[in-house]
């Protein structure tokens, strides 16, 4: 379940850094009762931004799976014939 706490408790930075750390997923800020920001440790966030890349990874293999591909050199002809270049 995802963790809040009000900005006020971000004066006790050790204790906010134990928690970041305690927890495998980012943390909400929260400023008078709405969302104002989200933190998170540096292995949560390496852990999403990889993530994302094998994410990205994925579609391009079932593009390349279903044939939603071109060829390099006609792309690069069609791009410098479009601009004259």
């Amino acid at each position: 379940m995802t963790q809040c706490i009000p900005i006020r408790d971000l004066k006790n930075t050790a204790a906010i850094s134990e928690k970041v750390h305690a927890s495998s997923e980012p943390i909400t800020v929260t400023k008078n009762g709405y969302a104002d920001m989200v933190i998170m440790s540096a292995e949560v966030y390496d852990r999403i931004r990889l993530y994302s890349v094998y994410e990205k990874l994925m579609e391009a293999e079932n593009d390349i799976t279903h044939g939603k591909t071109t060829d390099a050199a006609a792309s690069l002809t069609g791009i410098r014939s479009k601009y004259g270049l």
